[in-house]
C-alpha cells in the first residue's frame, strides 16, 4: 500500500513567551522586589517601611502585569 506525502507549509505562530523584553521586564521587577525586601530589615522605621512596601507593591505590579502579557 503506497502513501503520499503532501508537502505543507510551516505553522506561523505568533510565540510572545520567548521576546526577551520580557525577561529583561521580570528580571527588573524581581529586583525591585528584593530591595523592598532589603529596605523592610533595615531599620524600623516609618520611612523604610513605608519605601518597602511601595517597593514590593510596584515590583510586584510590574511582575504580575508582565506574566499576564505573556500569557496574552
Amino acid at each position: 500500500m503506497a502513501t503520499t506525502v503532501q508537502q505543507r507549509a510551516p505553522k506561523k505562530t505568533d510565540n510572545n513567551a520567548n521576546q526577551t523584553h520580557y525577561y529583561v521586564t521580570l528580571i527588573i521587577a524581581v529586583v525591585i522586589g528584593l530591595a523592598g525586601v532589603f529596605f523592610r530589615f533595615l531599620q524600623d522605621s516609618f520611612l523604610f517601611t513605608s519605601i518597602s512596601n511601595i517597593l514590593l507593591i510596584i515590583g510586584s505590579i510590574i511582575g504580575i502585569s508582565t506574566v499576564f502579557k505573556i500569557m496574552k
